[in-house]
């Protein structure tokens, strides 16, 4: 009876260390608006992140926070993190609806695959012709954004997240979508947000924070 009782305890012992080890970084829902978050619903702190493709400085900001931010905070249920668009440019744009193309889930891989490739991509915005920059900003949405995907390689990198051409082409032509993206531009506005990255927690804007150092501090201040 002892050695029954030891063993059922051992079990529970071990069914309770594995409920409180839940990976919250695997959590991900659509907040109001379209926006995308991964984490803990009920998380004490919620960061909002106000993301655009063709800043360097947010690329800078996912390659220093993005392991810890996920191993430090969100996998322990801490902090969820949501990610709204504030759309600069043509090509800012088509980085969106590539981004938001597919699952809530697919999301995030998307998102991270385009900012930690920046530097890359980038360049071909600055050597741009006429000629280019012209079939960018001309025609119909779907026809503006693939010329865009074809000029910068985007379809080679969504192949490689397992896309095909059509489903790439069905994104670039989404107007709901980048009417969506358009109206989280202007709600990013209202709320006073000025460039980016930019920050909110708990719903509050943070004024003057725009890299991760000092974003840390002001999570960590939450606990």
């Amino acid at each position: 009876m002892r050695f029954i009782r030891t063993a059922v305890i051992a079990v529970a012992a071990v069914l309770s260390i594995g409920a409180t080890r839940a990976d919250w970084t695997q959590t991900f829902a659509t907040g109001a608006g379209g926006s995308h978050v991964v984490g803990n619903p009920q998380a004490e702190v919620k960061l909002t992140e106000f993301v655009s493709y063709t800043c360097s400085h947010c690329a800078h900001f996912q390659q220093q926070a993005d392991d810890e931010l996920k191993l430090g905070f969100v996998q322990q249920g801490k902090v969820s993190v949501e990610v709204r668009h504030l759309v600069r440019d043509p090509v800012d744009l088509s980085v969106a609806l590539l981004s938001n193309c597919g699952t809530p889930r697919q999301f995030f891989g998307n998102h991270n695959m385009f900012l930690r490739s920046q530097e890359r991509w980038m360049p071909t915005m600055a050597k741009a012709s006429k000629e280019q920059q012209a079939r960018w900003t001309s025609g119909a949405l779907g026809t503006r954004m693939k010329a865009i995907a074809n000029d910068f390689g985007f379809y080679r990198m969504m192949e490689q997240r397992g896309y095909t051409r059509t489903a790439v082409d069905r994104c670039l032509s989404d107007e709901t979508k980048a009417k969506l993206l358009a109206a989280q531009t202007k709600a990013a506005a209202d709320a006073g947000v000025e460039g980016t990255p930019s920050f909110m927690l708990n719903g509050t804007l943070l004024a003057g924070t725009h890299d991760w150092a000092s974003l840390k501090t002001q999570i960590n201040a939450r606990f």
